[in-house]
């Protein structure tokens, strides 16, 4: 269960694509990931060492059009 203190935060790329994106908060076990258009769907949880493991294998991807 959530504790009310999670603060969810949009990408700062959020504005170039009408808002949409997804949303990132520190949650106790790990890294909270969810949908902007659909908060009420859940979220997946990473532990802190994957989602840092993701975000540097995001950052070697050559960028899309």
């Amino acid at each position: 269960m959530e504790s009310v203190d999670v603060r969810w935060r949009k990408s700062s790329y959020t504005t170039s694509n009408g808002g949409d994106c997804v949303e990132v908060a520190r949650l106790a076990e790990g890294i909270g990931i969810r949908d902007s258009k659909n908060r009420e769907r859940g979220h997946l949880t990473m532990p802190f060492s994957q989602f840092t493991a993701l975000l540097a294998h995001l950052k070697q991807q050559p960028p899309t059009a």
